[in-house]
């Protein structure tokens, strides 16, 4: 045995056997040694660069890194790996913790590391050059960060790396030339930031590359030839930039790609003609919002493997190729919005796709008539769009086949004959639309089969006869459109009762007679209303003041009479208001001028007389019109009015008022004396319990009336359980009233302080999103035990937790929420908690906020309640003190602001942590307490770091069209895990761009806006959360900007479709 060294000396030392052998023994003993700082001093030059690491760490609410001290050995550390060898770190790994800092230049000491892991978390500012010494790194995930600056070219250096995942950041600059070197990167993963240039050519070097993943971001130019040389590519996406030219040949020549995407740029060309053979692989293929051209490759048919196959919104012309059938796989087909055209015998072949769910062919220029194979297709079909075509005669008796179908649109074409009375059979139907055609004869009956219906479009046809009281059964409804058609007779009642009617209700341009019904008041949540042009007769209802929400009303066109409802000013959120060509009189109601959002009233061809206002809407001649009215006078000058002349007796009309007000004041002066007096000598008297003085202001019930109310608070009357008591549904005797009955658990510690805390609240507070208390009962029960109760008024839809977890009660399956209707009792809420916070006497803190303490009444109006943790806090004139009153819990797990859980005191931001939690749930159907979240994962990093890119996997399912919600599995289940392997990307990109066209891009800008707000109110930190006051301006700008699109056209847009959507 020789040892080799370059020491010339050594050869002399060798020469001695004894001394080589001494020596060998030395150098193994060393090895068998632990390693030790003295021993191996690059330990602890470790050692300091992780503590570098935790010193800039500004938050770690988990305290993961509190094990980060010098009693454990750095090794053992939370999140590190060490060789078992040479005890140095081979893993930094600290993914989903929350952790809020920068990372250190440090961490280029830690020249041992393979694999970094510090993705969902909140690291910010740039990434440090020093990571490109990690020479030996392999795996460097950084991604669902806020990192920003650019990317350093010293990561060139790591000749090791084989996964470079640094998606959804905020990195800047472009793509470095020096990355050309790392020749061993099979993943390359820059999806969402905000690099810009043109994506290098040297990629095309990197020959062992399997997925790039560069979408949502802003690069242009072309793209390069050299990827044409990447021979084990399986996933190339490039979606959502600015890219132009074409796609080089040779990327088509690439046998492995699975996934090719690149939709939403300004691509052109054609497709090969030999596509289908030469990308056998095929799984996906996304090119939609381009500018292809020519016509659909006959050999696409070749590509068995394909299940997505999108090419809307391009130039594609010609006829569809009639072999698509052989694609057995193919579960969406969408070539919407193109040039294509003929017939629709392609339909035929399409027999043996027997997984399709969606297909989609509106925006183009089929004609003939739709085939009878139609009925053909796969019974998985949940999704048809023809509309806007050339499709001509009667809808095929054979399409009642597709008993699955959810959306069905078919408006916009040359359709006629009747509305078959099948269309009543399908079960799932959500969205049915025809407007635009032909059609004759009556709407069926039937169609009050359809329980799920949510938009109904009929409009421009040439329909007759009545409404269907019949549609009364469809109590998901949204959207009723009938307008410009025949239809006469009465309008039914029961479309007034309606609850669920949220958008729009247009009945205009028809024939319809009789009186508006007062049960037009119902519509508590309308926000469009359009009666014109009809021949409506009679007051227009005082009830109409009921409709809260609506902003659009028209009534042109009638023949109404009487005054103008002076309960119209109570619609605070009306934008347009049109009663012209009517035959109104009388004055203009006063607070008309104070409706702060008005911005188009036209009073024209009436009778109305008086003065007209001068403030609010009247202000602006372009936004109002009174023409036709010739009694009016006064307003601005503009209107060139005549001026309003003084009555005579006007001046013996005051003085008798002012009389009579002196009288009054005297009066109430005189009373409230009286009853202070009375008050103060009760109180001298008797001095109240501790808990009576909480309840001096609240009426008293016996625990009688209480026992008889609730059948003696049976089991069966019992509609909830807490810790602190239980709710019992009972009937008061002598105003046969529903209550709801909350009986103190005296057993428990707190329940008397919560039954103060709650009396102390309520007895002060009015507000019409509070939960109204009745009345209250502390006396002795039967068994001669202390009993406690607050009565309340009965909520007949339950819990907003019931009905976003319906599913999980067999009894509510047929409980649904829409997006409006969500959005709406979150703008409830958050008046209710504004209310609290900054417009009540004491602010008040609930404490306790979420969807089981939320409380919907019969007009599904949102009512916060239990407020049996909450506070009172009076600021004493030294700011630095509150008085609270006190209970020892702040709030539910979940839901409770993390300050709370450090020591931190009751605050108006912790209220509005929990609202933004509520708010997240509300719009993703997922409790903070789900199982999914764990290990640092919880809903509000769940919902950020999915958006705004992936908003298809957190947003509820119960919210999308059905055909999404398969999709977003998968991939649900994978944001969970964030494994990072090449297959769980492939189905990612699958469902990041391709499943957006499933939402229009109105709802997509509305619900990330929801969710981001959600995030916004759930910040970490008090300090950064959003105010109550900022929440509800946010909101109610959203709900405008949702409703207003479709309210302005009475029926969808192309670009407002799924499978039709273009983004900005």
């Amino acid at each position: 045995m020789k040892l080799h060294y370059n020491n010339p000396n050594f050869p002399e030392l060798l020469s001695s056997t004894r001394l080589h052998m001494i020596l060998l023994f030395t150098i193994t003993l060393l090895c068998l040694q632990p390693a030790t700082p003295s021993a191996t001093p690059t330990n602890e030059t470790d050692r300091l660069a992780l503590l570098k690491f935790k010193e800039s760490i500004a938050n770690d609410p988990y305290g993961i890194l509190i094990s980060w001290n010098d009693s454990i050995q750095f090794c053992n550390w939370h999140g590190i790996t060490c060789g078992h060898r040479h005890q140095r770190v081979t893993a930094l790994e600290l993914e989903g913790r929350k952790l809020h800092g920068t990372i250190t230049p440090y961490i280029g000491n830690l020249t041992f590391l393979r694999a970094i892991n510090l993705q969902n978390n909140s690291f910010y500012g740039e990434i440090p050059k020093e990571v490109g010494h990690l020479l030996r790194l392999r795996h460097l995930n950084l991604s669902n960060n806020t990192l920003g600056g650019e990317l350093p070219a010293s990561l060139s250096n790591i000749s090791e790396l084989r996964i470079m995942n640094i998606r959804w950041n905020k990195l800047i600059g472009k793509i470095p030339m020096e990355l050309g070197s790392l020749t061993k990167l099979l993943v390359l993963w820059v999806k969402s930031n905000n690099l810009t240039g043109e994506i290098p050519p040297f990629l095309g070097n990197l020959s062992f590359l399997e997925s790039f993943s560069a979408t949502y971001n802003n690069l242009e130019g072309n793209i390069p030839e050299s990827f044409g040389r990447l021979k084990s590519l399986s996933t190339f996406a490039i979606g959502a930039n600015k890219l132009n030219g074409t796609i080089p040949s040779p990327l088509y020549n690439i046998s492995s790609i699975s996934i090719l995407l690149i939709a939403d740029n300004q691509l052109s060309g054609t497709l090969p003609t030999n596509i289908g053979l030469t990308l056998p692989n095929l799984q996906l293929f996304e090119i939609s919002l381009n500018k292809f051209f020519g016509p659909i490759p006959i050999s696409i048919c070749n590509a068995s493997q394909l299940r997505i196959f999108e090419i809307a919104y391009n130039n594609f012309m010609g006829s569809v190729p009639t072999n698509l059938g052989n694609l057995q796989d193919l579960v969406v087909l969408s070539l919407g919005i193109n040039h294509l055209g003929m017939d629709l015998e392609f339909l035929t072949s399409l027999r043996n796709c027997s997984k399709l769910e969606e297909l989609v062919l509106g925006g183009n220029q089929f004609e003939g008539v739709l085939p009878n194979s139609i009925g053909n297709l796969s019974t998985q079909l949940n999704s048809l769009y023809v509309e806007e075509n050339q499709i001509s005669g009667t809808i095929p008796e054979t399409l009642e086949n597709l008993m699955n179908l959810i959306v069905l649109y078919m408006d916009m074409n040359l359709f006629t004959g009747v509305i078959p009375s099948y269309i009543g059979k399908f079960p799932k139907m959500q969205i049915f639309s025809l407007s635009g055609n032909n059609f004759s004869g009556k709407i069926p009956n039937t169609l009050g089969n359809l329980t799920q219906l949510i938009q109904l479009y009929l409009s421009q046809n040439n329909l007759e006869g009545s409404i269907p009281s019949s549609l009364g059964n469809c109590q998901n409804l949204q959207s009723l459109d009938v307008s410009q058609n025949y239809l006469s007779g009465v309008i039914p009642w029961q479309i007034f009762d309606l609850y669920s009617l949220s958008l729009l209700l247009n009945l205009a341009h028809n024939l319809f007679s009789g009186k508006l019904p007062v049960q037009v008041g119902n519509l508590k949540n309308i926000y469009s209303l359009d009666l014109s042009e009809n021949h409506l007769f009679g007051k227009i209802p005082e009830t109409i003041g009921s409709c809260f929400k609506l902003d659009h009303l028209y009534l042109q066109g009638n023949s109404f009479e009487g005054v103008i409802p002076s309960s119209m000013a109570s619609l605070k959120g009306l934008e347009h208001l049109d009663l012209s060509r009517n035959n109104l009189s009388g004055l203009i109601p006063k607070g008309l001028e104070k409706l702060l959002f008005l911005k188009y009233l036209n009073l024209s061809f009436n009778d109305i007389e008086g003065e007209l206002p001068t403030e609010g809407v009247f202000r602006n001649i372009n936004a109002i019109s009174v023409v036709g009215n010739n009694k009016l006078c006064g307003g601005i000058p503009q209107l060139q009015l005549t001026t309003c002349h003084t009555v005579t007796k006007s001046r013996k009309s005051f003085t008798f008022g002012v009389t009579i007000t002196i009288i009054c004041v005297v009066v109430c002066i005189f009373l409230v004396a009286s009853f202070l007096a009375l008050y103060w000598r009760k109180r001298s008297k008797k001095k109240p319990s501790s808990i009576d003085s909480k309840m001096e202001l609240l009426p008293t019930i016996s625990y009688k009336m209480l026992h008889q109310a609730t059948n003696g608070f049976s089991p069966n009357n019992l509609i909830g359980s807490g810790s602190f008591g239980s709710v019992y549904k009972g009937v008061l005797d002598q105003e046969e009233r529903l209550v709801a009955v909350k009986v103190l658990n005296l057993q428990n510690k707190d329940a008397s302080k919560s039954f103060m805390a709650e009396c102390n609240v309520l007895r002060n507070v009015r507000h019409r999103n509070l939960i109204k208390i009745l009345t209250c009962c502390s006396s002795i029960n039967y068994n001669g035990d202390d009993f406690k109760a607050l009565v309340f008024q009965f909520m007949t839809n339950g819990s907003l937790d019931m009905w976003l977890h319906s599913i999980e009660n067999s009894d509510n399956q047929s409980k649904n929420l829409s997006v409006l209707q969500r959005l709406i009792i979150a703008i409830d809420v958050a008046f209710a908690l504004n209310y609290l916070h900054n417009h009540c006497e004491q602010k008040i803190i609930h404490c306790d906020l979420k969807p089981s303490n939320i409380l919907l009444d019969s007009d599904m109006i949102a009512h916060v309640s239990d407020f049996g943790l909450s506070r009172l806090l009076t600021t004493l004139n030294d700011s630095s003190q509150t008085c609270t009153s006190t209970i020892g819990l702040k709030g539910s797990i979940g839901y409770v602001a993390p300050e709370y859980g450090m020591g931190g005191e009751a605050s108006t931001e912790g209220d509005v942590y929990s609202y933004g939690v509520l708010l997240l749930e509300m719009f993703t159907g997922k409790r903070p307490t789900d199982d999914m979240f764990k290990d640092g994962l919880d809903l509000h990093n769940f919902v950020k770091m999915t958006l705004p890119k992936r908003l298809i996997q957190v947003v509820d399912p119960l919210l999308l069209p059905r055909e999404v919600e398969e999709m977003g599995v998968a991939t649900t289940a994978m944001m969970a895990t964030e494994e990072d392997d090449n297959d769980s990307e492939i189905v990612e990109e699958a469902n990041n761009i391709e499943d957006s066209r499933h939402i229009d891009v109105d709802m997509q800008k509305c619900l990330l806006s929801i969710l981001n707000i959600g995030i916004l109110c759930s910040l970490e930190s008090p300090k950064e959360r959003i105010s109550m006051e900022e929440v509800i301006k946010e909101l109610q700008l959203i709900k405008s900007t949702f409703v207003s699109l479709g309210i302005r056209r009475g029926r969808p847009s192309k670009a407002q479709r799924p499978g039709t959507s273009r983004r900005d």
